[in-house]
């Protein structure tokens, strides 16, 4: 499946829903792209972007970052550069455990996002945090280098085929 071919979570967890992980957790979807997919990468971070704005500037290969930013929505994991850095650099997506802002310039790129809500509020940018480890967000586990799907009914979490980061 290339990252553009059309594809619905619903019938991926019908499918698969004995070997498949659903999202409980409702995010709001933000970006160009309602529907994308890739293999996982990760970010832990609380209140300090500096990680995600330096994974954003990599080669992202069609794949998805995953942010675990513990839930909190007090400062923006990511704004309209940062998410310009991802759409520009071969991002698939970006699904965010915490606050997003500049929705409006988000809106207008080739991206698909998903996060728990905005704040205009910047975070610190001293890259405080770990990356391409093991997160859960509510019920699922988010492991690097599975498959993630995400559309307008929510995310699944596909780690039958794990493959190296």
């Amino acid at each position: 499946m290339t990252n553009r071919e059309i594809f619905y979570t619903s019938d991926i967890y019908d499918d698969f829903e004995d070997e498949v992980a659903s999202l409980d957790l409702q995010l709001q979807s933000l970006g160009q792209h309602r529907q994308f997919h890739g293999r996982i990468r990760t970010v832990k971070c609380l209140h300090d972007n500096g990680l995600v704005k330096a994974i954003a500037e990599e080669p992202g290969n069609g794949q998805v970052l995953v942010v675990d930013g513990g839930g909190s929505l007090h400062t923006a994991l990511m704004g309209g550069n940062v998410a310009k850095a991802f759409a520009e650099n071969g991002w698939a997506g970006v699904i965010i455990h915490g606050a997003v802002r500049d929705r409006h310039e988000i809106e207008e790129l080739p991206l698909g996002v998903k996060a728990l809500g905005s704040n205009p509020r910047k975070s610190a940018k001293q890259k405080i945090g770990i990356r391409d480890v093991s997160v859960t967000l509510h019920n699922v586990e988010f492991v690097p280098g599975a498959m993630v799907y995400a559309d307008e009914d929510g995310v699944i979490v596909d780690a039958r085929d794990i493959q190296a980061v």
